[in-house]
């Protein structure tokens, strides 16, 4: 980051981007970065399922208006009246997607994992590692991915706090996840290796119904499909 930026970023008091405070003695950063979002676009707003939609809307209108016997022509115009609708709600969902991305920012740090979130209002989640059971890994074919985190019994947040930085569907016992990020598996063996580092190899994977992958320092997370 530039001095500029660090000029004018009002929680910059490290040195560090994005942290809401200054590192205690001893506590270090090893990793930042925030969602790719074109990623979250497709999956976590599903950009391509509401294409899709509006895609067989469209195409509907038309087999509509062709069966009442109208003119290609006729065709055409009635499915083109459709497409600002198209546009405009594909474009809207993007700029969200975007607006959210650009307002998310994660760090590791070698006690933690802080979730900087929230384009309106911002909110700053610290996980302590003492509070994490587990790190999952997901891989995506666009080369990011998702790390979700479960929580020892006992420890919980509510899900509409943390969406869309949360493991899908996990309604009962909310899972915070780093989602749709670049280098997902670099990141995941180094989270890994943080948190034996502090818990003394007592965090276990999460189960991803696949075999798990070992990690260099004997760690291990789950590997999943795309």
């Amino acid at each position: 980051m530039s001095d500029h930026d660090a000029k004018h970023d009002d929680f910059n008091f490290t040195g560090v981007r994005e942290l809401p405070g200054k590192l205690p003695e001893g506590e270090r950063v090893l990793w930042q970065g925030g969602p790719r979002w074109t990623s979250l676009f497709r999956r976590a707003f599903h950009g391509r399922t509401i294409a899709l939609y509006f895609a067989i809307l469209i195409g509907s209108r038309g087999v509509a208006v062709a069966s009442s016997g109208a003119g290609i022509a006729d065709v055409l115009i009635a499915m083109l009246w459709l497409a600002p609708l198209a546009i405009t709600g594909l474009g809207l969902i993007a700029f969200v997607a975007w607006l959210s991305a650009r307002a998310s920012w994660y760090t590791i740090t070698n006690r933690r994992v802080v979730m900087r979130v929230g384009a309106v209002l911002e909110i700053s989640f610290n996980f302590p590692f003492a509070v994490i059971e587990s790190a999952g890994l997901r891989l995506h074919a666009e080369g990011t991915g998702d790390i979700p985190l479960l929580f020892h019994d006992g420890s919980s947040i509510a899900y509409l706090h943390l969406w869309p930085h949360a493991r899908p569907w996990q309604l009962r016992r909310t899972q915070p996840m780093l989602r749709s990020i670049e280098e997902p598996q670099r990141v995941a063996e180094l989270l890994a290796s943080a948190l034996a580092s502090a818990t003394g190899g007592s965090a276990l994977p999460i189960s991803a119904g696949k075999a798990p992958q070992t990690m260099p320092n004997g760690s291990m997370l789950p590997a999943a499909g795309h």
